[in-house]
């Protein structure tokens, strides 16, 4: 141990991130021990109750009976039917409630239903990280990861607080789009492309995996990555296209699993899956855009002002206009729009997602100003912010009452 933490790999910088992720940690767990059995909704019993008979040999969660072809039956007949989400989405919080055996509406059981989204919760912050310093250095992934940390809508997916199961998703659909990035940097190198990239195409489908298994609209991301990987390898667009075409596969693969490798309940409810939950109508609707920057704004008061900022500086400096600043402004822009789009969909899941693509797009922005001459006077700027933003999530989590 003494000589790990001593190695190069680990000095101030993740000390500070660490700290930073036991803050998210102690956030999270504040808010479950200020839960209680009674505020659990009637759609969340469900999922962990079907979860539950799928873990313990019983019927597929969310799937269509064999035998009936039009999922329109299935409310008359109340016969549960999920056309928006795998059974990944039902199997990955009652994995503990079926080891223990406790009950899901009683303290215990709420306990362990929502440890393995906290775990997804550091683990999506670890990423965040990672990336954000590897692309922008110490200074970028210290503001990437305390905006993410101190958010109040990532502490709310992580603890499960009044909201779906969307972190998972969310972070799949992170990883998948730095994943193939990745791979498409890589696509210079003098090996053989496919074979040498097997990790990294497993860890691709992993991540593809993760984000449909969790919502199926979420295969959306897909074309992006696409794009982004034969813009970054125009002179290797087919070993693109091969390695993102392994790594779908390779995500179908892990789906089936979650469909305990039944094959025809698998490709039924592929049939009748929900790909697309938007409405072209509602980019027309002045309301729907002032939802969507609420929706943006509960996500942590200072973007109001860095976002903005961010998208000047952006716009008006030509040195701050280059692919690793792009790519995560493209991605929130996106999802930003598919919440607005859809009024009645998923939007917790595609403006958590739009948040922290955002979140990094700001801290790249923050880590070039940084490297000018007025680095003081930024540095100051950003420290303020920050630790006013994170004081008000503090102020606002202490007022919560069981």
């Amino acid at each position: 141990m003494r000589t790990f933490l001593s190695s190069p790999r680990f000095g101030t910088a993740q000390l500070i991130a660490g700290a930073l992720l036991l803050g998210l940690l102690g956030e999270s767990i504040w808010l479950i021990a200020h839960d209680s059995p009674s505020s659990i909704s009637a759609e969340d019993l469900s999922r962990l109750e079907q979860g539950l008979e799928q873990w313990r040999g019983g019927t597929v969660a969310g799937t269509l009976p064999a035998g009936h072809v039009s999922p329109e039956f299935y409310p008359v007949l109340g016969v549960p039917y999920d056309g928006e989400h795998s059974p990944f989405w039902y199997l990955a919080g009652s994995a503990p409630l079926a080891l223990v055996r406790v009950a899901p509406a009683s303290r215990p059981g709420i306990w362990l239903a929502r440890l393995p989204y906290v775990a997804v919760g550091l683990l999506f912050g670890a990423s965040v990280w990672y990336v954000s310093r590897r692309v922008y250095g110490n200074a970028g992934g210290y503001v990437a990861l305390t905006l993410y940390c101190f958010s109040p809508a990532v502490v709310r997916a992580s603890a499960l607080w009044f909201v779906p199961p969307d972190i998972i998703g969310a972070w799949g659909s992170f990883g998948a789009v730095f994943t193939a990035t990745a791979v498409a940097h890589t696509l210079y190198a003098p090996r053989e492309v496919v074979l040498w990239n097997w990790r990294r195409i497993l860890l691709l489908g992993t991540s593809l995996a993760l984000a449909a298994g969790s919502d199926f609209g979420l295969a959306v991301v897909v074309p992006v990555l696409l794009g982004f990987m034969l813009y970054l390898a125009p002179t290797r667009r087919r070993a693109a296209v091969v390695i993102l075409g392994a790594s779908c596969l390779c995500a179908m693969l892990l789906v089936l699993a979650a469909y305990f490798f039944h094959v025809e309940t698998f490709w039924r409810a592929l049939g009748h899956a929900r790909l697309v939950r938007f409405h072209r109508e509602a980019l027309s609707m002045g309301g729907a855009y002032l939802e969507a920057m609420k929706v943006l704004a509960s996500s942590g008061p200072v973007l109001v002002l860095l976002v903005p900022a961010s998208l000047l500086i952006y716009c008006f400096w030509p040195r701050a206009r280059y692919f690793g600043n792009t790519a995560p402004l493209i991605v929130a822009v996106l999802f930003l729009a598919l919440q607005v789009a859809s009024p009645h969909g998923p939007q917790a899941l595609f403006g958590l997602i739009g948040f922290v693509f955002l979140a990094v797009f700001v801290a790249g922005i923050a880590a070039d100003l940084l490297e000018t001459q007025a680095d003081d006077n930024c540095r100051a700027v950003l420290i303020g912010l920050l630790a006013a933003n994170g004081a008000w999530n503090l102020v606002e989590l202490a007022r919560i009452r069981a």
